[in-house]
């Protein structure tokens, strides 16, 4: 029997339209209720978590920013914090820019978030976020660069910045347009999963994690038991170990009470 779970949400834990029905719901309370962790593992930055703070349970643990980010909910706090280089980030963004013009920028901050001159949110922004060139929004709390191209196909894009960039940053995606995340060299969510697994001692053989896009695909071949969501992409399905029910089936929840014996 696991001994912590590792989920991702969008389109993993959550329904399409980003909810977490009363099913689910009512299957972490009873892990917590057996102290055993679930900790969210997203790529959503900490600002877009504010509605799902309420469900990580006691231990009060997430993984941010495809692991940029370590983040204590009881204490409303980054616990820690795993940056790009200021430097890295303008040297990543010349390199784009040569070498595929149209890509626009924005950066997910520990306190924030800013925009490239140029980059136009698909969703509407509040009016007082940090925009202009990348040297005058960089700064040392940068946790994710986004890269996004308006006319190209999300995998050659995606594929494109891992040539010309990939010595620099990891990068990877989760999105259905072409928008590739990068974190610093050598963060994932693989990598910050680890380091916390180790910290409340429990051993990789006994984390079970749960994934459907391609920013899942190192959780789930690090932990010992992984599932793609029957959603999920062909890339993650090809590496998970075992397919879980869609995600608008509560594909997770089912999954943990059958692994747990949990109430149904």
């Amino acid at each position: 029997m696991p001994s912590l779970v590792a989920t991702d949400l969008d389109g993993t834990l959550l329904h399409t339209d980003g909810t977490v029905t009363a099913y689910t719901r009512a299957v972490l309370a009873q892990l917590d209720e057996r102290d055993v962790p679930v900790v969210f593992v997203t790529g959503r930055p900490i600002r877009w978590m504010d509605s799902l703070w309420e469900h990580v349970g006691g231990h009060g643990l997430a993984i941010c920013s495809n692991g940029g980010i370590v983040y204590d909910v009881a204490r409303h706090e980054v616990r820690t914090a795993l940056t790009i280089e200021p430097e890295v980030c303008l040297q990543v963004g010349r390199a784009l820019r040569r070498a595929i013009p149209g890509t626009t920028f924005a950066l997910e901050k520990t306190g924030g978030f800013a925009l490239s001159s140029d980059f136009v949110p698909r969703a509407e922004t509040p009016p007082d976020i940090p925009r202009g060139s990348l040297s005058e929004i960089v700064d040392s709390t940068v946790v994710k660069m986004l890269a996004r191209h308006d006319e190209m196909a999300p995998d050659a894009f995606w594929h494109l910045v891992e040539e010309h960039v990939g010595s620099l940053v990891t990068t990877t995606w989760s999105s259905s347009g072409a928008l590739v995340e990068m974190s610093a060299k050598g963060v994932t969510k693989a990598s910050t999963l680890e380091r916390l697994a180790a910290s409340l001692g429990v051993a990789q053989a006994d984390v079970v994690a749960f994934g459907d896009m391609p920013n899942d695909i190192d959780m789930l071949l690090w932990a010992g038991t992984s599932y793609a969501m029957e959603n999920a992409h062909p890339s993650v399905r090809r590496v998970a170990s075992r397919v879980a029910p869609p995600n608008d089936e509560d594909g997770v929840a089912v999954t943990l009470a059958t692994l747990f014996g949990l109430e149904r």
